[in-house]
């Protein structure tokens, strides 16, 4: 079996660069791709971002979670630590929670055009209370918009148990 080609990798500039420099307002432009080496194949890439951080857009107050985003991939693929970067731009950016997530997974779809994606917030209690929004999409007139309509309306139904609150 042989590696990839690091010609294949000329969109990747941030992996491996040691002086990295960090956005603190929201910046998706930071988000960096690269080729899916088997773009015919279905299969999940999961990201768990367990150290989430955004600011209330009225009480400016710091909110918590952990991102979870789980996509299918077509073409195109989202490189990780261009996406940690890009989870860190929101570290000082106001967005409410369904806000935040919402808009996680619309710069992934404008990224990747990806085949399904989802992305899910676990924000850790404030006030007494937890929210925990999720959104997906599975790209129109494919089997993945309908399973995409599918995850939705089953989604949550038998919760896990949290374990980072």
């Amino acid at each position: 079996m042989t590696g990839r080609k690091e010609e294949t990798l000329t969109n990747v500039t941030l992996l491996g660069n040691q002086g990295t420099e960090y956005a603190f307002s929201y910046n998706p432009s930071v988000l960096e791709t690269f080729d899916n080496q088997h773009p015919n194949r279905d299969y999940f890439v999961k990201f768990n971002c367990p150290e989430f951080t955004t600011l209330c857009p009225k009480t400016h107050q710091p909110d918590f979670a952990t991102i979870y985003i789980s996509y299918i991939p077509d073409v195109k693929m989202v490189e990780s630590k261009s996406l940690k970067l890009y989870l860190f731009s929101f570290r000082n950016h106001g967005d409410f929670h369904e806000d935040s997530v919402n808009t996680i997974m619309n710069d992934l779809i404008q990224l990747m055009d990806p085949r399904y994606i989802e992305v899910w917030g676990k924000f850790t209690p404030r006030g007494g209370i937890s929210i925990d929004p999720y959104c997906n999409y599975g790209k129109k007139e494919t089997r993945f918009e309908e399973m995409a309509n599918y995850r939705l309306m089953n989604h949550d139904m038998y919760p896990e148990t949290i374990t980072n609150r």
